[in-house]
């Protein structure tokens, strides 16, 4: 059992505890938000949708898969439909540690030319849906600072409310200069937040649409991420995840750079 998640499990057993909870920082419970278990070693078939102002819509397919390599994540994913971005792929390699910026490259076949995305370029938008290339990541929480706002309910379950502020360096990656995110208590997993833009006055709002347990592990199975300017919609995606299984034979080097141009693993 890993460090990062006996982490979690202790976080959940306090919260667990009735009264423990309301001793828990803003910073320990992101961090349990972090540290709880996502399970290893896992495949995934993810379904993107893209909806523009006028209701227009694009559909995107992608195989993902996921390992953990110590304290660290990899993830690749591959896009299989439609035509026009087939064989497109994307690598992450997330560290635990703060201190070391994640690492990602995308593979564009057009031009059989893998690319690598610098911190300058993460609050860019992935693949043009309203994620980015930061949101593909976990975020460096000694670069916030956390505060409890309150402690409302969403959707019958009663969450943390939480203020993230990141630090000028975090909002140059990111291009959110203040967060607001809402952690149910049971589960510590981040169910709504609200993202504001440094730049262009926008603001982007996340909300899991459905969540389920597979084998025992909290998946999110469906998740819209909103952009408005002001009152207006300006875009919206709606990211589908299917066919979760966990404890998959994942070979390490199908994580390497290589595999971008090789396509997904057979």
């Amino acid at each position: 059992m890993s460090r990062r998640f006996m982490s979690a499990l202790v976080l959940l057993m306090m919260a667990a505890g009735g009264h423990a909870k309301d001793d828990l920082s803003a910073l320990e419970i992101m961090q349990a938000v972090q540290d709880r278990d996502e399970g290893d070693q896992v495949t995934q078939t993810m379904e993107m949708i893209l909806i523009d102002r006028r209701g227009n819509q694009r559909r995107r397919v992608m195989s993902s898969i996921r390992k953990d390599f110590g304290e660290d994540t990899y993830s690749i994913l591959f896009f299989t439909e439609p035509a026009d971005v087939r064989d497109t792929a994307f690598l992450t390699w997330d560290y635990d540690s703060y201190e070391r910026d994640d690492d990602q490259w995308l593979y564009l076949p057009a031009l059989r030319k893998t690319k690598r995305i610098a911190s300058r370029d993460k609050s860019g938008s992935f693949m043009g849906s309203d994620f980015s290339y930061a949101d593909m990541t976990a975020r460096s929480l000694n670069r916030y600072q956390f505060n409890i706002m309150k402690e409302p309910v969403v959707n019958e379950h009663a969450v943390w409310q939480i203020e993230a502020v990141p630090n000028e360096e975090e909002a140059d990656r990111t291009g959110y200069k203040r967060s607001i995110v809402f952690v149910r208590q049971d589960n510590f997993i981040v169910v709504r937040a609200v993202n504001w833009q440094a730049k262009g006055g926008i603001t982007k709002y996340m909300e899991v649409k459905e969540l389920q347990q597979i084998d025992g592990i909290w998946v999110s199975t469906q998740v819209q991420m909103t952009s408005r300017k002001g009152k207006e919609v300006r875009h919206r995606t709606i990211l589908f995840n299917r066919d979760t299984l966990f404890n998959q034979p994942l070979q390490d080097d199908w994580f390497a750079m290589q595999q971008l141009e090789k396509g997904p693993p057979r």
